[in-house]
């Protein structure tokens, strides 16, 4: 009898070409854990079917890139937000456009299906939250109090509630019946990323960019643990479908937690880069992540992770021994109830506008003729999205799990450890020896991109800038490699090695100089070392450090920040350009009110000394900020995340004008 095989805990599944530009969003499908679509700067909706390479299904009719995608919990419906505002959505079965949506303002950055009726929920930049009714075609109502993005949006189960998370470091609590606010949860100190609700008790998960993940109790609106030892922001939670741990994806890595008391169970390493979305399905965890216009997906075994236990070191707050979760049908909390039928339409509390309550009009009708669903792949098509007459719907919840490959696998362990080669040899990827069974547009994985030098160098390459492998090894012309001297081969390697040297050696001495000062706790003069220095990497870290917290920001600080601020967000480099968007939005938070007051008041009487320097403090400000307005209003136009961050900023600097 052959000895069993160890197998991988987790490991990389399926790389894709998901569009012919950036992909901007993606969403997993959380009934089956198999259906993926993706949203791209080239406007449109693609559908594909977890770890196969191709593309089932293109939806076109926004005009502007898609910020936000979202799937129905039957897998029959999908909503699509656009850059612009509007909102589509459409029957996947019957391969059609559903409904266009109108009334927002700006930028759709979160979406949410009702659990049972016909809603659909949108946040956005313009700081609104919206409630659709699919079928009436209009807004049934306005949630307003968040003062800026509202970046994540889910129903509770039971559908009475919408909880709604935000960049103005606040979670939100809405009753859809009553059209009010029902509780607002404050204690997070950094924009919040997600928000999730239990599958059966009255608990709230939340995590944020201040590195925490926090547990809301429902009955009694208050606080029940927070994790805090996260060195990276949170990006995704999702809670076991038992409820009996949380999952949170990191940057590379799979969490485990526990809430009472607050305990981490498991940390799984996955090099899933910046995970977007996470789902789980025959006791598979599912995630999902994107570096331009590539998509990866990654499974985890669940059944070699940790749900419960004393937890890992460095989180259980006392020396009590833990107990095992409560099973199901004994918790102390309040259950949510469920109907057995559709719920009830929410009440109309009020209109806010007639635009929010109109009838379908002829111009809607034009815009969803000129929004199609593209089958691309007819035979995914009819497997997947049979009608709902037929004997089996695929995919099936009780589908096949994946098979895990083995530890020992020499291929399948270069995959995981550099995320971003193509998936490998059994999983085919499509290329023009393996084309698609019917002629196809220029979207789908099996076309191949003709790929030009970015204008903007991305901040996670997969090489280094300016240097290629190719420089480093003899030409060959037709000869073999054991042609080769060693000592050729020992010249080429060093070309450059000299000079490189030189290159970091002198970066680490200007960090040991800025880092000598930063010890003394003179923010201000180590910023103006780094200036000094002239030399933007050098400006760059030290920024990262500074923004981190944001009561480091004086006004002092902004007269040499700004300055620098304008060089990054001009630079060919993307993670220059983030930095300087992170900086310039904590300085417009916190200082452009203080800034227009002070401008705006009336001369003092007498002279005072401290109120003087602080007035040209301003006025340098001031005048620093407008030449950086210019540059925002000019790269508002940018599609993709660059885009929406300078026109977020384009907002916040509107009081220059």
């Amino acid at each position: 009898m052959a000895a069993a095989v160890a197998t991988k805990t987790a490991w990389k599944l399926q790389e894709i070409t998901a569009h012919s530009s950036n992909v901007s969003s993606l969403v997993l499908g959380k009934n089956s854990g198999r259906l993926l679509a993706t949203g791209g700067d080239d406007c449109r909706v693609n559908i594909w079917s977890v770890n196969k390479p191709n593309c089932i299904m293109s939806l076109t009719g926004h005009t502007t890139p898609v910020e936000s995608v979202k799937i129905n919990t039957n897998e029959e419906l999908i909503v699509a937000g656009s850059q612009s505002g509007s909102i589509r959505v459409w029957d996947l079965e019957a391969a059609k456009i559903l409904r266009t949506l109108m009334g927002h303002k700006a930028n759709i950055c979160s979406l949410d299906f009702h659990p049972f009726g016909g809603f659909v929920a949108s946040g956005s930049m313009d700081t609104n939250v919206k409630l659709w009714d699919v079928r009436r075609k209009g807004c049934v109502f306005r949630y307003k109090g968040h003062t800026q993005a509202v970046r994540c949006l889910r129903f509770s189960p039971d559908g009475k509630w919408l909880a709604s998370s935000s960049d103005d470091h606040t979670v939100k609590l809405w009753d859809l019946a009553a059209g009010k606010i029902m509780c607002e949860f404050t204690e997070h100190t950094g924009p919040v990323n997600v928000v999730e609700f239990h599958p059966n008790e009255y608990l709230l998960a939340s995590g944020s960019s201040d590195r925490t993940i926090r547990f809301w109790d429902l009955e009694k609106f208050q606080v029940v643990s927070c994790i805090e030892e996260e060195a990276i922001p949170v990006r995704c939670v999702l809670f076991n479908p038992d409820g009996c741990c949380l999952y949170a994806g990191c940057h590379d890595s799979l969490r485990v937690y526990g809430w009472e008391p607050e305990r981490c169970f498991d940390v799984v390493m996955v090099n899933w880069g910046k995970v977007a979305d996470l789902s789980i399905c025959n006791n598979q965890l599912i995630g999902v992540s994107f570096t331009q216009s590539i998509v990866s997906s990654f499974v985890v075994d669940l059944n070699r992770v940790s749900k419960c236990g004393p937890g890992l070191h460095g989180l259980v707050r006392d020396d009590k021994p833990l107990v095992p979760p409560v099973p199901l049908g004994s918790s102390l909390r309040r259950i949510y109830d469920r109907p057995s039928t559709t719920c009830s339409r929410p009440q109309r509390v009020k209109h806010n506008s007639e635009s929010e309550r109109r009838s379908p009009s002829s111009e809607d009708d034009r815009e969803e003729k000129e929004s199609t669903a593209e089958i691309q792949n007819p035979e995914d098509y009819k497997e997947i999205f049979q009608p709902k007459n037929s004997i089996t719907r695929t995919p099936p919840c009780k589908s096949e799990p994946f098979p895990a490959p083995p530890e020992d696998e020499p291929t399948l362990a270069k995959e995981i450890s550099r995320p971003s080669q193509a998936a490998d040899s059994q999983i085919p990827l499509p290329s023009q020896e393996n084309p698609d069974p019917i002629q196809r547009p220029p979207v789908a994985a099996s076309t191949p991109i003709t790929r030009v030098e970015p204008s903007v160098i991305p901040a996670a390459r997969n090489e280094p800038i300016g240097l290629k492998a190719s420089d480093f090894l003899p030409p060959m012309k037709n000869q073999s490699l054991t042609e080769i001297e060693d000592d050729d081969a020992m010249s080429q390697i060093r070309k450059g090695h000299e000079t490189m040297c030189v290159v970091l050696t002198s970066r680490h001495k200007n960090l040991d100089t800025v880092r000598a000062v930063w010890s003394t706790g003179d923010i201000k003069t180590s910023v103006d070392s780094a200036v000094a220095i002239n030399d933007l990497s050098v400006v760059v870290d030290l920024l990262n450090i500074v923004n981190q917290k944001a009561s480091l920001w004086k006004l002092d600080l902004c007269t040499v920040v700004l300055p620098q601020i304008e060089k990054l967000l001009q630079s060919k480099y993307e993670s220059y350009v983030q930095t300087g968007c992170t900086s310039l939005k904590l300085i417009l938070q916190r200082f452009l009110p203080l800034i227009t007051d002070i401008l705006a008041a009336p001369p003092s009487v007498g002279v005072d000394i401290s109120r003087e320097e602080r007035l040209h403090k301003c006025r340098l400000c001031y005048k620093q900020l407008k030449n950086i307005s210019n540059i925002i209003k000019n790269k508002c136009g940018l599609s993709g995340r660059h885009g929406s961050a300078f026109r977020e900023l384009h907002l916040l600097m509107a009081v220059l004008e």
